[in-house]
């Protein structure tokens, strides 16, 4: 059994911004799960058409319940290949995604299209995938985890998108700024509180030691 995604969605962009920004993707503040990018092999066709193959690497932090499929020396790091096919007299931009590693627990193919909405002077884009697992009894909660993760991630990249367009036209969007300060809020709150905690624990490992002295 196989999950299937679907959906549709606008960048407020030319498509030549969007085919400009697509190489400067990354780094972004949405995209700390990248790691690493680097072109495996390019070329330019007879036919104007720019054929690519990235290779990614992205953290892949699992759930729990995950950790009894994966031994504890397994990296959980998940490689992926990136094939784009940008046909500049026709304005499209089609990428193909796949993971290589893990692929026998888990598999998400992704098929994304970028066309130019001539109307509005935007970009649409479709994006479709498959997710997969071969696990036996484990493959529902798998794909679960699989496509809410996949969803997860359409949402940093298209924030991290828009970010990078109005980096490129010179400006930062106030929600971007706004969402930080969040960000680093909330990672302040949680060094405090594991600090406390960490101070608790220290504070009952001393008092048990003297009481021991005095036994």
């Amino acid at each position: 059994m196989v999950k299937y995604f679907l959906s549709w969605n606008e960048l407020k962009s030319s498509w030549d911004q969007v085919f400009s920004a697509f190489w400067q993707r990354y780094p972004n503040p949405y995209s700390k799960h990248v790691l690493t990018e680097d072109i495996l092999y390019r070329e330019v066709t007879s036919d104007q058409k720019l054929l690519t193959r990235k290779l990614l690497t992205k953290t892949n932090r699992l759930p729990r319940w995950a950790d009894r499929l994966f031994p504890a020396n397994v990296a959980h790091a998940v490689y992926i290949l990136e094939d784009s096919i940008i046909d500049l007299p026709k304005k499209t931009l089609t990428t193909y995604t796949w993971n290589i590693n893990h692929s026998t627990v888990m598999s998400v193919e992704e098929r994304c299209t970028y066309c130019e909405n001539p109307e509005k002077n935007w970009t649409e884009i479709k994006r479709e995938a498959w997710v997969s697992s071969n696990v036996f009894g484990f493959s529902r909660p798998i794909q679960e985890f699989g496509l809410a993760r996949f969803k997860s991630n359409v949402t940093k990249a298209t924030k991290g998108f828009e970010f990078i367009l109005a980096k490129m036209q010179g400006d930062t969007p106030s929600r971007t700024l706004v969402e930080t300060a969040k960000d680093a809020t909330e990672k302040a709150k949680e060094t405090a509180l594991a600090a406390k905690e960490k101070a608790k624990d220290l504070a009952s490992k001393a008092a048990t030691s003297k009481k021991q002295q005095y036994v």
